[in-house]
């Protein structure tokens, strides 16, 4: 190659280092598009067009929502996981994509860990284990004895991965047999549980401690390691005995794999801004989701360990992936 090629490439070379700069440098300069795994009304949607809206006018771009519903999450992670990795199309999802699918599938067509970018955590959802008032006990620890003494007598009815995942892990926890009873969504499972069809329910706190409100249910706890300030009076599962129990849903970001790190830290500092405004916590808290935000690397390594966590704990109940 002569010295006149030679130069000429790297110029040109050093022309498309310096355009891929500047364009990450001016992200964003279009509109942004959120991709949900679940349908409007969901948790995830609730909590994606709260952050949509702050978030727009941080960025100064539009940023539009894409429902798409399916699949336990597969059509949009598929979406998201083949889209340019521009920063332009980011998934808004939840453990189910990033870790219930990688055991209770027998086949998930993405990867969970290299087909994306991870960008941040943003909530939780605590859930709490009710009971319908005919079941004789008033704490967990009065329900282990009854369900030791009377194996295979109670049921539990599951809308969600989280809601029959919480259950399983109580079951195979604390060594006792019980029913359970798989719905579409966790609101059909209140409906049967108020009419006494089946016994005990883990739901999203905003779903399940209503009727315990108002005296139709009974509260027994709730799933996460630590109380909640949704619902302070009731305790966890481990500090009334089942010692290591915690298993709550949750949300996050991610980007496609080789978004370039400055848009990833672009959006991360976006979501993070949005999550700390007073209004937008304020409004999550009434959805029962409560804002929690990271790194990226903090992301990576928690979607690690929730898929491993989810894998103990489905191997542990023999369930058979479908």
């Amino acid at each position: 190659m002569s010295g006149f090629l030679k130069a000429l490439m790297a110029i040109l070379c050093m022309a498309a280092a310096v355009g891929g700069a500047q364009a990450q440098s001016a992200y964003p300069s279009q509109t942004i598009k959120f991709i949900l795994p679940f349908g409007p009304g969901s948790g995830t949607d609730t909590l994606a067009r709260l952050l949509a809206h702050r978030m727009s006018a941080q960025l100064g771009q539009s940023i539009v929502i894409e429902n798409m519903a399916g699949g336990s999450g597969v059509i949009a992670a598929q979406a998201v996981a083949r889209a340019a990795p521009d920063g332009y199309t980011v998934l808004v999802t939840s453990n189910t994509t990033h870790a219930a699918n990688q055991s209770l599938l027998k086949k998930v067509p993405y990867d969970a860990v290299a087909d994306f970018e991870p960008v941040t955590k943003l909530g939780n959802i605590t859930l709490a284990l009710v009971a319908h008032p005919s079941v004789p006990v008033n704490d967990v620890k009065e329900l282990l004895a009854y369900a030791k003494a009377n194996p295979g007598k109670l049921s539990f009815g599951s809308g969600s991965s989280s809601s029959r995942i919480a259950g399983e892990l109580l079951k195979t926890m604390a060594g006792i047999d019980l029913l359970h009873v798989p719905y579409k969504s966790n609101p059909q499972v209140v409906t049967d549980l108020l009419g006494g069809q089946i016994s005990l329910f883990f739901g999203d706190v905003s779903t399940s401690l209503p009727p315990v409100r108002a005296g139709r249910l009974k509260g027994l706890a709730v799933s996460s390691a630590k109380r909640t300030p949704l619902a302070p009076d009731l305790p966890t599962i481990d500090e009334v005995g089942i010692k290591g129990y915690e298993l709550t849903a949750w949300f996050a970001a991610y980007a496609p794999a080789k978004t370039p790190p400055a848009i990833v830290e672009r959006l991360n500092a976006s979501f993070r801004q949005a999550l700390a405004d007073p209004d937008v916590e304020k409004k999550l808290l009434a959805a029962g989701i409560e804002p929690d935000a990271g790194s990226p690397a903090e992301l990576a390594a928690f979607t690690l360990s929730e898929i491993k966590k989810w894998a103990k704990i489905v191997a542990d109940a023999g369930i058979q992936p479908e």
